[in-house]
């Protein structure tokens, strides 16, 4: 099964890195979903929520403030200047 290697980056740490079979975002042009085989892209990012979907374990949800998004060769790199989990906002309540 083909699948993507995504990187989720924030200005001072790797949040989430791993593999998945989508990668959902929103882009100043709307919302894209990337899939394996896409095809290459840059896209500036607006705030709002990027969801990942990985080939094993729980589906990984996250705010951005904005920032970018590269896919090249099934490898979704997305860098922003802050990065908040789900799972970390929950785990503070």
């Amino acid at each position: 099964m083909a699948e993507l290697h995504v990187e989720l980056v924030a200005a001072d740490r790797t949040v989430w890195s791993g593999e998945a079979s989508l990668v959902v975002a929103r882009t100043t042009e709307g919302e894209l979903g990337v899939m394996p085989g896409h095809a290459p892209i840059l896209g500036a990012l607006v705030q709002g929520e990027v969801r990942i979907s990985p080939t094993s374990g729980s589906a990984v949800s996250a705010e951005i403030d904005g920032g970018f998004l590269s896919v090249e060769h099934d490898r979704v790199v997305i860098v922003a200047e802050s990065v908040a989990l789900a799972s970390e906002a929950s785990a503070t309540r």
